[in-house]
């Protein structure tokens, strides 16, 4: 499923029974879920990465057995970016008469938790959610919400910098200061930088059209774009002041190798999304969130796109190239 843009205040007329209800019309013998659900999923904003959430959260439903127009009704919001509307969309939904919700990025699992604390929220690509204050405890989640971190191995990203660009001695995070999810990682980035003779310069936007401008302030060896959504969102005007300069960019996600990044290791979000549809059905079937732990991804998957490397004015070592998931 494509995330829309879907209009606040048009939510879609609910054609399915009430939670906990048999399913209509589905044939018997099958091996279909008795119970129908209705879901609320809200992101802040489109972009691959965190499209591939969603999608991942409803191939993994249909797996389940709940497909959408049968026994699975959802309703996909998305802010564009914008506090307020996200703040709305979060309000329309505690309204709603749905039984769970997908909260996409820490800003939207922020907001929903807000405003509902009577039905189960898992979130999807969240870095941080004890310092989002979702929770006291990733082991033991103290209140309707868990779900499934994209928190990245910054020290493992700086090692990948060094191993490219030896000489390397400051590295260049633009950033959205808005979001702790990316003050948690730069803070890590910090944390990791100086045992490996590095500075880590930083440049904060508040929303995408900073981001070019962000980006020329800083003179730098690299940049690293971390899980932002804002900077994400605006990678191409990154990569482009990066060819300028003739300075590499490595990044934190798939979509953003694909986009003009040398390299980089990746969450893989589209499983984000399965994982989290995993936690919510145990959600839905009654386990509360304080028996969920928060999952956190284990493996990291290492790109490369050396025609991205080239316009940057670098080339990959061949160990680097050899070893990659994923060639660009």
């Amino acid at each position: 499923m494509k995330l829309k843009v879907a209009a606040l205040g048009t939510i879609a007329a609910l054609a399915l029974t009430a939670c906990g209800s048999t399913t209509e019309g589905t044939p018997e013998g099958e091996g279909a879920p008795a119970e129908s659900y209705k879901v609320g999923i809200a992101t802040i904003v489109s972009h691959p990465a965190l499209d591939a959430v969603a999608e991942g959260f409803t191939e993994a439903m249909a797996e389940a057995g709940y497909t959408e127009g049968e026994n699975l009704e959802i309703d996909l919001q998305n802010a564009q970016g914008d506090q307020s509307t996200l703040t709305n969309i979060a309000n329309t939904f505690a309204s709603s008469d749905y039984d769970g919700f997908l909260a996409i990025a820490t800003p939207t699992a922020q907001a929903l938790a807000n405003v509902i604390a009577d039905r189960p929220i898992v979130f999807g690509a969240v870095t941080d959610p004890v310092a989002a204050g979702l929770m006291q405890d990733w082991e033991a989640p103290d209140a309707n919400i868990t779900g499934v971190s994209d928190m990245n191995p910054m020290d493992a990203q700086l090692d990948l910098i060094k191993e490219v660009l030896p000489e390397a001695a400051s590295v260049g995070i633009v950033y959205s200061s808005g979001e702790v999810n990316s003050e948690v990682q730069v803070q890590e980035a910090q944390k990791a930088a100086e045992s490996r003779g590095l500075e880590i310069k930083t440049a904060t936007v508040t929303n995408s059209a900073e981001v070019q401008q962000a980006a020329e302030s800083l003179d730098v060896d690299a940049y690293l774009i971390p899980t932002d959504n804002t900077v994400v969102s605006a990678a191409e005007s990154l990569v482009q002041v990066a060819e300028q300069k003739s300075v590499a960019v490595f990044a934190s996600d798939e979509s953003t190798m694909e986009r003009g990044a040398a390299a980089g290791l990746s969450v893989n979000y589209t499983q984000q999304g399965k994982d989290a549809a995993a936690v919510l059905l145990k959600m839905l079937e009654g386990t509360p969130a304080s028996e969920i732990p928060v999952e956190t991804q284990k493996q990291f998957d290492l790109f490369v796109n050396e025609e991205a490397a080239a316009a940057q004015g670098i080339e990959l070592p061949a160990a680097v190239v050899d070893r990659a998931t994923k060639k660009f």
